[in-house]
């Protein structure tokens, strides 16, 4: 069975933070993409403070992929939306927890609006099947 690899290519700056600037996905591995995950609870309740919705995105991320049969090793690129500055020490604890070090490659806007006012941030993963 073919991996997905993630590298950092030496002759580039290191990345600002913990993702991988190249994810390699084998070929023949199954595409399957997540519609944004975003922090509601399982009651629809929407915290108003952003470290809480960060918290609930991660729940609701590892439920997505569960889901589906996937782990985090699956994940081959996040794409992250937020509304207000991100508080990158909690950000990433919730994401370390997650992905430890099998890091995915990373993108962050900020934007003024979400589908809802009261949404303050959005991830989107994309993640290879590969079994």
């Amino acid at each position: 069975m073919q991996k997905i690899t993630r590298s950092n290519p030496t002759f580039m700056p290191k990345p600002v933070g913990n993702y991988s600037h190249v994810t390699r996905v084998p070929k023949g591995a199954g595409l399957v993409v997540t519609s944004g995950q975003v922090g509601i609870d399982e009651e629809a309740h929407i915290p108003s403070h952003l470290n809480e919705q960060v918290s609930y995105t991660f729940v609701n991320m590892s439920k997505v992929l569960a889901s589906e049969g996937l782990t985090e090793d699956n994940v081959i690129k996040v794409n992250i939306w937020a509304t207000e500055e991100i508080d990158w020490d909690h950000f990433y604890t919730e994401w370390d927890k997650l992905f430890e070090t099998a890091y995915p490659s990373m993108t962050v806007a900020y934007i003024t609006a979400l589908g809802w006012p009261e949404l303050k941030i959005e991830i989107e993963l994309w993640c290879a099947d590969v079994s």
